[in-house]
């Protein structure tokens, strides 16, 4: 196992490689979900060895952003499940840049244009693990899945409002998840 503090070159390179990563976040204090959602699509962008960043989109809850307003804890984890056997995670504090945030102008051009996009989340890394993925199992990538995009696409920029004032507005364990001002 290694553990560096910083993204080097060859871990920038093996996770922009994956097609899949993790997010893992829990509320603070001993009670509460831990949640880990997996994120595919061109969603994932390396800024520097210190910086990571994805593209949220809307979808069924709303628990890592919750999470990170409670107390910025965040991991990410990516796994090879095609060539060399390895595993990468990335610990560090997360913010939720909603479209209403001065920095999201910049942000937003770093990603391909996906309808319900919700918010970005940036995460600066504290400390990186490498360890091995002999365990994964071998996959082969087949293509990512159109039903998100086109689900999002029929609902339009209002019916995903609704949604999201719906359904997107707090974690399972009631709090509250940042919102873009009204």
């Amino acid at each position: 196992m290694t553990d560096t503090s910083t993204i080097t070159p060859e871990l920038r390179t093996f996770i922009e490689a994956q097609h899949i990563f993790f997010v893992a976040s829990a509320p603070s204090g001993p009670g509460g979900h831990v949640n880990l959602s997996p994120k595919g699509l061109d969603s994932f962008r390396v800024f520097s060895e210190s910086r990571v960043g994805y593209l949220d989109l809307t979808g069924s809850g709303n628990e890592t952003a919750a999470h990170i307003v409670d107390n910025g804890r965040v991991t990410l984890m990516f796994c090879a499940f095609e060539s060399k056997p390895q595993i990468a995670r990335l610990y560090g504090q997360g913010i939720v840049v909603l479209p209403d945030d001065a920095r999201w102008p910049v942000l937003i051009e770093q990603f391909p244009k996906y309808p319900g996009t919700r918010q970005i989340i940036l995460m600066d890394v504290v400390r990186t693990q490498i360890s091995c993925g002999m365990g994964v199992p071998l996959l082969s990538f087949a293509g990512s899945r159109k039903q998100l995009v086109d689900w999002a696409k029929r609902k339009g920029e209002d019916g995903m409002a609704a949604y999201r004032d719906r359904k997107n507005r707090e974690s399972i364990d009631g709090l509250l998840a940042p919102w873009p001002k009204d």
